[in-house]
């Protein structure tokens, strides 16, 4: 079950990211910055799976994952904000979370090779406190990537409960370990199939229109 979801979950990304990356320079600043942040994501699944065939581990990549989703995503935000304070509170929290991560390794280098839960709670609830803005200025603003945003909710809130409480579900035994990331693959197709929605419902009109446009003759 794990590792069919696991296929999946590629199949929706490289799906998004070709989606996305094809209307790249028709749109707007924070269009750009998630289809970078869609390619950010493939770049670590593939050395991922280049780490585990040649050397049995990728857990040090997960730092890069978590690191650079924080640093993509607080971007994206930051570039759909219109008010200045937000955009402030954005660059603040960016380095604030930079600098809590950077801390902790100083203090403890070895926590690169490990699992490190306080990397995944900083950069995910940041994250968080930024999609939720969006959400509340969309109250007054025009809906733009709305869809996606409630699915980075969902995900990130969802996946950093099951990973905190993952050591729980190990100590129960070797029946239920691969239960937690079972579930997270789980969590990962829906994030991605609201990815995969905004793009039709935001993007893909668009593209059709824009098009239709380009292939009609000049009278």
């Amino acid at each position: 079950m794990y590792t069919t979801f696991v296929n999946i979950s590629y199949v929706l990304l490289f799906l998004n990211f070709i989606l996305y990356v094809m209307r790249f320079y028709k749109n707007s600043k924070p269009y750009k910055i998630f289809t970078y942040y869609l390619f950010l994501i493939i770049t670590v699944q593939v050395i991922a799976h280049i780490c585990t065939e040649l050397y049995g581990d990728n857990l040090f990549l997960s730092h890069f994952y978590f690191v650079g989703q924080f640093i993509c995503l607080n971007l994206f935000y930051k570039s759909i904000y219109k008010l200045d304070w937000q955009k402030k509170m954005a660059n603040s929290l960016l380095l604030g979370g930079l600098t809590v991560i950077g801390i902790q390794y100083l203090i403890d280098p070895a926590a690169f090779f490990k699992f490190n839960k306080l990397e995944i709670v900083v950069t995910s609830f940041l994250i968080v406190i930024l999609a939720v803005i969006h959400l509340y200025n969309m109250l007054s603003e025009k809906k733009e990537f709305y869809h996606a945003t409630i699915g980075i909710i969902f995900y990130l809130f969802s996946s950093t409960v099951l990973f905190l409480v993952g050591n729980l579900m190990e100590m129960l035994g070797d029946k239920y370990h691969f239960f937690p990331w079972t579930i997270n693959a789980f969590l990962v197709i829906l994030y991605h199939l609201f990815i995969l929605y905004e793009w039709k419902v935001s993007f893909y009109k668009t593209a059709i229109s824009s098009d239709i446009d380009a292939t009609e003759p000049v009278s």
